[in-house]
């Protein structure tokens, strides 16, 4: 059984990182990436806090989806992460949100709602974006 949105964002309020099985790992809610491994638990703790919000921002129902983070590595440009909220019960990405693109620099919010066609809303930072909504 999936870990839901709820449950992984009160286990972080305790200190956990759950990912969507509803276990503890090395890998801190990550399911790919690119950069040292050791320096995952710094990023899940920074794409946690903004799942917070962003969860809030965008009236994710949470017993009915969970997050996970994802590490890219472009073919041009740095390394970035995202956090995805997903449904429950498909595994479908709902929401993705990228705190600064190794594309475009910006933070970005892509979606299923515009069919993933072009970001739904891009602003210089995550907190910006966030405010948008």
């Amino acid at each position: 059984m999936k870990a839901t949105l709820k449950d992984q964002l009160l286990a972080f309020r305790e200190g956990k990182h759950l990912d969507s099985d509803g276990k503890e790992s090395l890998c801190h809610n990550f399911y790919d990436w690119f950069c040292k491994t050791t320096s995952l638990k710094a990023k899940a703790d920074r794409l946690f806090r903004l799942t917070e919000k962003a969860a809030r921002a965008l009236n994710v129902d949470q017993e009915k989806h969970y997050v996970v983070f994802k590490n890219n590595c472009p073919m041009g440009g740095p390394l970035y992460d995202d956090l995805r909220i997903c449904n429950i019960e498909t595994g479908d990405v709902i929401w993705n949100l990228t705190p600064k693109s190794g594309h475009s620099g910006k933070a970005e919010l892509w979606g299923a709602k515009n069919e993933w066609k072009e970001p739904i809303a891009i602003a210089s930072t995550a907190t910006d974006l966030l405010k948008m909504l």
